[in-house]
């Protein structure tokens, strides 16, 4: 077992946003995006992957693929590896997400199990 605090990564620089990497196993990784008001998080996708978003604090604006709409803390969200995303804090304050990346296992290996 391991145990991290999240008040440990909720660190956030004037400069750019700021990620922390809390565990990484494998191909799959838990991490919290810090962003102070007005950084943003470039439009991308993940192949092959499953996103899970949690809106920790603050708020701000998720974009995935076409659409556009208000993630408040306390949320959460899911995205396809194939769905492209970005997110922007146009709040007034910080905001932090903390993100669950999980690699989905190859098409032969899920025929194996």
């Amino acid at each position: 077992m391991e145990k991290k605090s999240l008040v440990d990564v909720l660190q956030y620089q004037e400069e750019r946003f700021t990620k922390k990497i809390l565990f990484q196993q494998g191909e799959s990784v838990v991490f919290v995006l810090n962003f102070m008001p007005g950084q943003k998080l470039p439009v991308h996708k993940h192949p092959g992957a499953d996103v899970y978003i949690l809106a920790l604090k603050g708020d701000g604006t998720i974009h995935v693929n076409e659409a556009e709409q208000p993630l408040i803390e306390g949320e959460t969200i899911y995205i396809a590896g194939d769905e492209s995303f970005a997110y922007t804090n146009n709040s007034s304050s910080p905001s932090s997400l903390h993100v669950v990346l999980s690699k989905l296992p190859s098409p032969a290996y899920a025929k194996e199990i």
